[in-house]
């Protein structure tokens, strides 16, 4: 089975893969608030919330040789089928006892896996002139899970839902952060089982190599062929900068919400929310408008959004932090999706689907590591004492860690962010100017 373009863009198969990837990427954003919330609970170090979302990524750059390879090696609704089984263990192990961080790395180690198969598909399933489209349609729905996974993770480790618990005979047993874990667990079945409805496409599987050297080869020839072309090259630049920065924001975000707009964590998980219906309103914008040939054509959004990071520094008004997440998150969004879809088509073309999502996501995960690394180390190392007269609120979110550096994050973050997207624009242009190549065209 496979797409009919006579049948229209999206038909009931891409439904169900969208389908399996938004309740499959909601449990894992619901997870990783539950996570946050047990860690407070127990009273672990600021920097471990850092270490948190970098143990969950490492595994996209240590399995990355052998995650294309495994997708491409089977039908990819099969390979989600199977890495959707290692989030659920993790998700069980973390409600059993087994530390957060530890848990949510297994997560973690799942979600690389699953990641080249359910983007892979997408590739295989559509023809490339509807892929910028179709990444609105997932970068939509995978945004509105981080939305409804911020929301339903925060409220279920909240105080309203723990006051419920010990209200009911049967639950006082039960903390909220458990009892968000044993929901989201159901989360996980369900994309299980629609997981196992998505159609199985005609396409030829390649031999999984078991070898550490040969899959190292494979997998250092599909990086440089990527890394050499111009458009893979650029694309891969941009997006690597825009999932670095997005995983940092998430913290970055309710840190600033804490000590600038005075709210709590539970309160703050809103306004990631926020940026994360941003991100879904420029990723359905580009999709409407965007054509694949002129991707390159909204890389000026980046800057911009470099530039409403730092504008963060003059905010203390709750409504005016809303408007702004909401800008910054509809200018990534706008940015990420072309770019995004124009890696897909070009690694497709050069090295085959699952191997070119494995490229990417090692990349990507790479600056996730490097800048949620460096955002731990700077809390951990440049914090500051909490003032006598500070707040209930800072008190029990800071007391024994101190205060991050705020103005150095946010001011260090805006401008690496414009720099960097400067700087890969021009570079990308010169290359237009000076290597034009026929296979260069997307």
């Amino acid at each position: 089975m496979k797409y009919d373009p006579k049948a229209g863009v999206m038909d009931r198969g891409f439904f169900k893969i969208l389908g399996a990837q938004f309740f499959s990427a909601l449990a894992d954003n619901a997870l990783f608030f539950a996570a946050l919330a047990l860690l407070k609970e127990r009273h672990a170090p600021e920097w471990h919330l850092s270490m948190l979302l970098w143990c969950f990524t490492v595994s996209y750059v240590v399995i990355a040789p052998y995650a294309g390879s495994f997708a491409d090696s089977m039908h990819k609704g099969q390979a989600m089928m199977l890495c959707n089984g290692i989030k659920l263990i993790g998700c069980l192990g973390m409600l059993f006892g087994l530390p957060p961080i530890l848990a949510y790395a297994i997560v973690g180690f799942g979600a690389a896996a699953y990641s080249p198969a359910k983007y892979g598909i997408v590739t295989e399933y559509l023809p490339h002139e509807k892929l910028v489209e179709a990444n609105g349609w997932l970068e939509g729905a995978t945004v509105f899970a981080i939305i409804l996974g911020t929301i339903i993770g925060g409220y279920l480790s909240g105080a309203s839902i723990k006051k419920w618990l010990e209200a009911n005979t049967l639950t006082q047993d039960l903390s909220s952060t458990q009892f968000a874990i044993v929901i989201i667990t159901l989360l996980y079945i369900i994309a299980a089982i629609i997981n196992s409805k998505i159609p199985k496409l005609k396409t030829r599987l390649k031999p999984f190599h078991i070898s550490p050297v040969h899959q190292a080869k494979e997998f250092a020839w599909c990086l440089k062929r990527l890394w050499r072309d111009p458009q893979g090259q650029a694309s891969l630049a941009i997006t690597t900068l825009f999932w670095g920065a997005g995983a940092t924001m998430r913290l970055v975000v309710l840190n600033w919400a804490i000590l600038w707009l005075a709210i709590d964590l539970e309160t703050a998980t809103r306004l990631i929310a926020i940026v994360a219906i941003g991100i879904a309103i420029g990723a359905v914008a580009a999709g409407r408008w965007v054509p694949l040939n002129r991707a390159f054509s909204v890389m000026p959004a980046g800057i911009g959004m470099g530039v409403l990071v730092i504008c963060m520094l003059w905010v203390n008004q709750i409504s005016v932090a809303a408007l702004l997440m909401l800008l910054i998150g509809a200018l990534s969004g706008f940015f990420v999706v072309p770019l995004n879809a124009i890696l897909q088509h070009r690694g497709h073309q050069l090295m085959g689907a699952g191997h070119s999502i494995a490229v990417q996501n090692f990349n990507e995960n790479l600056g996730i590591l490097a800048m949620v690394g460096i955002h731990a180390l700077m809390v951990k190392y440049l914090s500051t004492q909490l003032p006598e007269n500070s707040s209930a609120l800072l008190i029990v979110q800071y007391a024994a860690h101190g205060i991050p550096p705020m103005q150095a994050i946010i001011i260090g973050f805006g401008v690496l962010v414009i720099v960097c997207m400067a700087s890969i624009m021009l570079r990308y242009h010169c290359k237009l100017k000076y290597q034009v190549a026929p296979n260069d065209k997307a």
